[in-house]
């Protein structure tokens, strides 16, 4: 029974369906309530939200990404579905919302997966209804920048931009993000709403914000569009008013027709009624009974936004898409095996909850539905023919308002829920109270609600690492506390069975050997000279491009000993006091996004030059640049994204020191030429949406700690290679080929490795592999036997094979095991013998294997 029948029967209210791709009868995605707001008495509930009627969150989360592939198909019209798939789509959207078996998974699978839609997509979504729909939109368009409106003041977030909604019970918004440039952008601006009665919401918003930032389109997503002619007039006339396009897609269009003579406040009072928390037993004639009551205050990892109130990006989509199958895991051990399990969101709070209960209903056996609760006073009548039988009232928030739950105690002929899983970002004892009795299980998991604060501080030696404080300040959260450490091999398998990212934990740090440690001092012997030359060239090269007010700022840990060496030539040769900061990037997961709003809130972005040890096949230049770009469309701070090096084999940079694939004595070691710190940490339980990334200070190797011996060995070189620096600045530098990563692809092909980040080139991407990965076999070079040293003494340590390869563009090449698992290859790290390969292809043939 279509649940706007018993309204129109008694009030004379109807619906017509217009044209949309999904070909979807409008009456399939609403029905008819009734609320007690004077301004509009009609409330249209609908089928797909999840807001006020519980739903298979699978179907809700389905609905709202096809709706982000309809606004795809206008920002990417070249990408999307063909008009046939629309109507499939269509006719799996219509099964799952009639309830046909398995049809809500199979509309799930059947939505496209995102393509992309291009960078500066900003989507807002409206409190309260929509904050889940806006993320499910922006899911679908995966570069996009989310922010929801909100009715919640928050202490210490400073609103942006706000605008009214006339019809509603609570009229104004506010738009409160964590960087108020993330509004300040030129690129289309997606604004998504349940349903569009009148538009004028929308035109509020789009009035407001292009005052702020002028904007070439804007695109209007809702699961129902209900304009009038007039309506869309007006709205067709402000887009000519503002010199801008402005396009609006839906999963159903339609009108609703309004009775002559609407229902009245007094028809409402006779109609229906809250139930009472003593009436919320079974309507089986069962005597109440409070539930037995779980709270699950350990699930939510910190690292983990609970919505987009103040701001969500790729970057947070992707850390809860990792979290989720072990947070349903873990929620499934408290709910009911094969019952019926209700996850109930709270208020603003949508999204999180709906992954939540999609997550646990494909880990059990459970029939899981989904809603929130709402501000929204409607009129329950208990009827098959009327959305909204039953309703809970209990006062929430710090000013106690009324709140309500529609639906989650059972109307007649219904059963209530076996276990309810309330997901709240609040205190609600009241709320608690009331689904309490209409469930046999009650299990509550707080969710901490994030409040942007102050940019944390950085850290300084010598409370964190070794190196003096003027010389580097650290943009880092200090985990010395925690352990962190795991074997190399456990590592290893985690990381590539898709377990773990390499950020996550720390290898064990290494201790030289004494042999070992001879290598070092020979190697700095040797090379001092010839890195303090590229030292100084690269400096030159930085304050060409940035001018004197340059601020350096190194990629943690590698780069920072050669920023250290760059802030003292700028010293030496200029006289300057260069700025120097280290900061933390993760391969697959960006920059540090709260360094760099430190780093803008401390320095002009355009004079900041990032600074790193040396290239490989260039990974990294890649992830700070695709980073960078994405930090300017959600925040409006802009860095430069060239990176310098001291040295640059792989032709991946213009700005260098060298492009020789030489022994850079800092590279032999880990954290004891590095100030003892370790490489970065990016853990969701540990590091917050405010937070630095994590490094930890190993002040136990004190007396290994050969850092400041480092620099000053090179330092003390700076006055005898002056001539040189000043004759190889006269060379102009060549910009990058990649050529390196030709190779790399190459290697990788030849080898059967099939994933070029397990091809790690160069002489310091090699000693990283030793010792900190699980080396499958070292490539070198055989007249490059100087400057590997070190590498052949690891290998020989840890058991690897040595392959010498002519006419290989490295002094050496490091290549991560494939497909690791301790099983098969040993616990120990030892390699079994390695059967040799044919030819390399282009790059050269290869030598017999060296023990």
């Amino acid at each position: 029974m279509w649940t706007g029948s018993w309204v129109t029967a008694r009030w004379g209210f109807h619906m017509r369906t217009g044209e949309s791709p999904l070909r979807v009868p409008v009456s399939d995605l609403l029905g008819i309530a009734l609320r007690r707001n004077p301004r509009r008495t009609h409330l249209l509930v609908s089928t797909v939200l999840g807001k006020h009627v519980p739903t298979d969150p699978r179907l809700v989360l389905a609905a709202g990404r096809l709706l982000g592939t309809l606004v795809a198909d206008q920002l990417s019209p070249d990408i999307s579905p063909t008009p046939p798939t629309w109507e499939r789509l269509g006719r799996l959207l219509q099964a799952a919302i009639r309830g046909a078996p398995g049809s809500a998974a199979a509309m799930l699978r059947a939505v496209p997966e995102p393509t992309g839609c291009g960078s500066g997509v900003v989507v807002l979504g409206y409190a309260e209804t929509a904050t889940g729909l806006g993320h499910a939109v922006s899911d679908a368009l995966p570069d996009s920048y989310y922010l929801h409106s909100t009715r919640r003041a928050v202490t210490g977030a400073e609103a942006v931009a706000g605008f009214e909604e006339e019809h509603s019970h609570a009229t104004s918004h506010l738009l409160l993000p964590e960087v108020p440039g993330a509004l300040l952008g030129d690129g289309p601006l997606v604004l998504v709403d349940d349903e569009l009665s009148t538009g004028q919401t929308v035109r509020n918003t789009i009035a407001a914000l292009h005052r702020l930032t002028p904007r070439r389109r804007y695109v209007v997503a809702a699961l129902a569009d209900l304009r009038s002619h007039d309506d869309r007039v007006a709205m067709d006339r402000l887009a000519e008013r503002l010199d801008t396009s402005i396009v609006v897609v839906a999963l159903a269009t339609g009108e609703v027709g309004l009775p002559a003579d609407p229902p009245s406040l007094e028809d409402l009072r006779t109609i229906g009624g809250l139930r009472t928390i003593d009436e919320q037993g079974g309507r089986d004639g069962s005597s109440h009974r409070p539930a037995a009551r779980i709270v699950v205050d350990d699930l939510w990892p910190r690292g983990l936004r609970d919505g987009a109130r103040h701001g969500w990006l790729r970057t947070d989509r992707a850390a809860l898409d990792r979290q989720l199958p072990r947070l349903a895991a873990r929620l499934a051990t408290e709910v009911a095996g094969d019952g019926s399990v209700l996850v109930l969101g709270t208020e603003e709070l949508m999204y999180t909850p709906l992954r939540l209960a999609v997550a646990l209903a494909e880990v059990t056996h459970a029939q899981v539905r989904y809603s929130t609760t709402t501000r929204s006073p409607a009129a329950p009548v208990d009827d098959p023919g009327y959305p909204l039988r039953t309703a809970l009232a209990f006062c929430a928030g710090d000013e106690q308002a009324e709140r309500y739950a529609y639906n989650v105690a059972p109307g007649a002929g219904e059963t209530r829920f076996d276990t309810i899983v309330v997901v709240t970002d609040t205190e609600a004892p009241d709320l608690l109270n009331a689904v309490g009795g209409c469930c046999d299980q009650l299990v509550v998991v707080p969710l901490p609600s994030y409040r942007p604060g102050a940019l944390p501080a950085p850290l300084r030696g010598p409370q964190f690492g070794s190196y003096a404080a003027d010389e580097v300040s650290w943009l880092l959260q200090d985990l010395s506390h925690v352990s962190l450490e795991a074997p190399t091999e456990e590592r290893e398998e985690a990381i590539q069975s898709g377990g773990g990212h390499y950020a996550e934990s720390l290898p064990v740090e290494y201790v030289p050997s004494a042999e070992y440690r001879q290598l070092f001092e020979k190697a700095l012997a040797a090379s001092a000279a010839r890195v303090a030359t590229a030292v100084g060239v690269v400096t030159e090269l930085v304050l060409a491009r940035r001018g004197d007010e340059a601020v350096l700022v190194s990629l943690a840990r590698a780069g920072t000993p050669i920023g250290i060496l760059m802030r003292r030539w700028a010293q030496f040769a200029r006289n300057l006091d260069v700025p120097h900061y280290a900061v933390s990037i993760v391969r697959g997961r960006g920059i540090d996004p709260v360094a760099l709003r430190w780093l803008a809130a401390h320095h002009d972005p355009a004079r900041v030059m990032f600074v790193d040890g040396w290239t490989g096949k260039g990974a990294i230049v890649r992830e700070l640049q695709a980073a960078l770009v994405a930090h300017a469309t959600t925040t409006g701070q802009h860095f430069a994204g060239d990176l310098a090096v001291l040295a640059d084999p792989g032709h991946c940079v213009s700005l260098y020191g060298t492009r020789d694939d030489f022994l850079v004595p800092s590279a032999c070691l880990n954290s004891t030429v590095s100030g003892l710190v370790s490489r970065t940490v990016l853990n969701d339980d540990l590091i917050g949406p405010g937070d630095f990334h994590g490094a930890k200070f190993y002040a136990e190797l004190a007396d290994v700690d050969v850092s400041a011996q480092f620099l000053d060995a090179v330092s003390a070189q700076f006055d005898s290679v002056a001539d040189d620096v000043t004759a190889a600045r006269a060379e102009r530098p060549t910009g990058p080929t990649w050529r390196g990563w030709a190779a790399i692809e190459e290697i990788s092909a030849d080898y059967g490795i099939g994933d070029v980040n397990l091809v790690k080139p160069g002489v310091g991407e090699t000693t990283r592999v030793l010792l900190r990965r699980v080396p499958w076999r070292i490539l070198a070079r055989a007249d490059a036997a100087a400057d590997i040293e070190h590498v052949l003494l690891l290998a020989e340590e840890r058991g690897v094979p040595v392959e010498y390869v002519e006419a290989l563009p490295y002094s050496c090449v490091g290549l991560i095991h494939p497909q690791f698992t301790r099983g098969a290859i040993g616990a120990t790290g030892t390699r079994a013998a390695v059967q040799p390969r044919g030819a390399i292809g282009a790059t050269g043939t290869r030598a017999a294997v060296q023990p």
